[in-house]
């Protein structure tokens, strides 16, 4: 068992690969999920904006031609 995770004295370079790759995934994950608070959040403030005020904006045409 020790044999596997020496890996030849490679073990060291194959599990610091395997730490900075799961590193990135993790981080990646993490700031998808911001994006996507952010990304709902503005959304949200737009649609709430737009309730508010029905004058010109973004949904008026939608409004106009439903």
């Amino acid at each position: 068992m020790s044999e596997f995770f020496a890996m030849g004295g490679y073990a060291w370079y194959v599990w610091m690969s395997y730490g900075a790759a799961a590193v990135a995934v993790i981080v990646e994950i993490a700031a998808l999920r911001l994006r996507r608070r952010r990304a709902l959040d503005i959304a949200r403030m737009a649609h709430d904006a737009d309730a508010a005020d029905p004058g010109p904006g973004p949904l008026a045409d939608l409004r106009s031609n439903g």
